[in-house]
This record gives structure tokens, C-alpha cells and sequence, in this order.
């Protein structure tokens, strides 16, 4: 099936590892040009550099929380790319600590960057996805948005404000004919839980280990996602094939929710 992402112009945040790693690659083989960027850019570069070969790609460290950092990463993308036709809002992590383990601060810092992270990014893509004739925003967000856990508390909270935020902006940029969509993850097979698999010492290889987390928390595929397999609808719903579609929340972890 031809998704109609051929010379579309894409921008993905957090794009050096995982699904927004994942999700370059496909972008990629669809014909998108790229805009992506990371706090890491020299990883970034390293871990994209076979893109190049294939498409336009352009690559930046920006701080997603910083505004003007985010200011100057999506006009450069848009000066290079002639325009954008969508924007994945990637960049993320979990913070594995109860209520009790977590300070003022890193509350703060959790919020700053689920919220700001999403919400400077579309911000400042917002005109120059107005002028596209399929504006899409994808953001990825996590079931803990709708199903808390309490070693991951603040996680939660804050990914429930962007859920909320995200089905917001769908509304409000209707008007400008931009979509705005998320994908809500489960447990993917990323570097923090093969960080966390080594600081375990535990004496399983990774894929038992993960398994029994995985039954642990009831995921009824019995297993982790991989990058992959969030790469894929991420990538369908920037698609113009997806017109009609905005202000949906897509479930995509293996049978892990507990929620009508």
C-alpha cells in the first residue's frame, strides 16, 4: 500500500535511539525527507547516517524544553526541507520512582518535559504545518496516561496532562487543517530497560527476564514491544491515507491495558 508519504516533510524529536530511531528508518523508506533532532546530535548523526543515503535528511541537538531552542530547530528544518507535512513529538522518558522516592524538582522536570517537550515543538511547527495539505501531529505518549502505576507515578500524572494537552490541540488546530493524533506505548524494548536488565544483574538473558516482567504486569502477548512495531502506526498516521482521523488515542501495548 502506498501510505502517499513520498517527499513529505517530516520532523521527529528524540530520533537518535528507539521508536523515533525506528520510525526515521521507515519514514526513509517511504521517500519522507527528515528533519530530527536529539540533545545528543553527534549520536544522532552516528545513528542516522545510512539515512542520508537514501533521503534528505537534516539533523540538530535541540532541547525540547528550551522554546527558543525548538524555535531554531524547526525554522532551520523548514528553511532546508521548503515546508513540513508532519511532526512526531518523540522525545521522552520514564521516571521509575514511587511518590515518596521523587523530589519537588524532578516533579517539575517530568512535567517540563511531557508537556513543554510536545508543546514547543507544535508551537512552533504550527504555521508551517497550515500551509500543508495533510498537517499531522503524532504524538507518542504511553498507557500510563489512562492506567498509573505506582513506582511510576509522576510518569503518569504527566503523561495524563499530555493526553489531555494532545486531544486539546486536535481541536484547536482543526481549523488549520492539521490532524493531531497519539500513540499510546506499553512496555517497548528500549535502552531504559536494557539499562535496567544490566543493573539487575540478574542472572536470566534479556529476553527471559523481560518475559516475566511482561507477566508481571499482565501484557497478554506475554512479551515487550519492539521499536519497530510502534514505528509502524506512528508512521500510518502521519499518513494522508489517515485524513479523517484526529484526536484519537491509539493503544498499542500488547494487550497490557485494564481500561474500558
Amino acid at each position: 500500500m502506498d501510505l502517499q508519504l513520498d517527499g513529505r516533510r517530516i520532523l521527529i524529536t528524540g530520533a537518535s535511539s528507539g521508536i523515533g530511531l525506528a520510525t526515521a528508518r521507515l519514514l526513509a523508506e517511504e521517500g519522507a525527507r527528515l528533519a530530527l533532532c536529539a540533545r545528543d546530535v553527534q549520536r544522532l548523526r552516528s545513528a542516522t547516517e545510512e539515512l542520508a543515503a537514501v533521503t534528505d535528511v537534516v539533523t540538530a541537538a535541540c532541547d525540547v524544553t528550551d522554546r527558543s531552542s525548538v524555535d531554531d530547530f524547526v525554522d532551520s528544518a523548514v528553511d532546508r526541507l521548503g515546508g513540513l507535512d508532519g511532526v512526531v513529538c518523540n522525545a521522552g522518558r520514564s521516571l521509575m520512582r514511587t511518590l515518596d522516592e521523587t523530589s519537588d524538582e524532578e516533579i517539575r522536570d517530568e512535567f517540563d518535559l511531557k508537556i513543554f517537550g510536545a508543546l514547543n515543538v507544535v508551537r512552533a511547527a504550527r504555521p508551517a504545518l497550515a500551509k500543508s495539505d495533510a498537517g499531522s501531529i503524532v504524538v507518542v505518549n504511553a498507557i500510563l496516561s489512562r492506567q498509573p502505576e505506582l513506582r511510576l507515578a509522576i510518569t503518569a500524572a504527566a503523561r495524563a496532562g499530555l493526553l489531555n494537552l494532545s486531544r486539546s490541540l486536535a481541536g484547536d488546530l482543526a481549523v488549520d487543517g492539521i490532524r493531531v493524533n497519539s500513540v499510546l506505548l506499553g512496555l517497548v524494548d528500549t535502552g531504559q530497560w536494557q539499562r535496567r536488565f544490566v543493573e539487575s544483574g540478574s542472572p536470566a538473558d534479556f529476553d527471559e527476564w523481560s518475559a516475566e516482567i511482561a507477566h508481571d504486569r499482565g501484557i497478554a502477548l506475554g512479551r515487550f514491544g519492539t521499536a519497530d512495531e510502534l514505528a509502524f502506526p506512528v508512521t500510518t498516521l502521519l499518513s494522508p491515507r489517515n485524513s479523517y482521523m484526529t484526536g484519537a488515542a491509539l493503544d498499542v501495548g500488547g494487550g497490557v491495558h485494564r481500561y474500558a
